[in-house]
């Protein structure tokens, strides 16, 4: 359900700006089978669970259309920014909660919201990386200068492979980035 809010939020950040693309597509709707990628939901997951130890995918992109966007310079930031906002939000929210009644809650309940906390971390964080077509990609470019489009083409030409390189290198880092963020919301090792 998280990767759903995530891309839910996408849409409405596009939809609130002017671009309703992602509503005429009925995609603006937290039913997780909208959403559902049959690669990368299903078969990549289930690949990499079971040769690397962990389950990395995706759900469909929310469609928008950046030139129906009222504000063209910010837009598209404010687009890619919703998802991992809505993540840290979500976050945020199951943190605290275990912060403050992790006396009073049942054993189960910490384990599922713990999860929840870094579930939703792991996936902010990750989108949050600066490599097409992830979130984090779309918030440099809206940064740097206009003279560097010929560096956004380069690395959109490349984004799989980037991509691939980032889940191989990047796993020990970002557990780390979200390891401590868990600590800081939660006072929980």
């Amino acid at each position: 359900m998280s990767v759903v809010i995530h891309e839910v939020s996408h849409g409405y950040a596009a939809l609130f700006q002017g671009d309703p693309t992602a509503k005429h597509e009925g995609r603006l709707t937290l039913n997780p089978i909208k959403h559902l990628d049959p690669f990368g939901s299903f078969l990549v997951p289930l690949v990499t669970y079971l040769t690397a130890g962990f389950a990395f995918g995706w759900a469909k992109p929310v469609p928008y259309n950046p030139y129906n966007l009222r504000n063209q310079r910010w837009g598209e930031l404010v687009v890619a920014i919703a998802g991992p906002i809505s993540n840290i939000v979500i976050a945020v929210i199951f943190g605290l909660i275990l912060r403050f009644y992790i006396n009073v809650l049942p054993f189960s309940t910490i384990q599922l919201m713990g999860f929840i906390v870094a579930i939703n971390l792991g996936l902010a964080v990750f989108n949050l990386i600066p490599i097409p077509p992830l979130d984090g990609s779309k918030v440099l470019f809206a940064f740097l200068p206009f003279r560097f489009r010929e560096f956004r083409h380069n690395l959109e030409r490349y984004s799989f492979i980037l991509i691939i390189i980032a889940v191989l290198i990047l796993p020990e880092f970002l557990s780390g980035i979200v390891s401590y963020l868990f600590g800081l919301i939660t006072g929980l090792a």
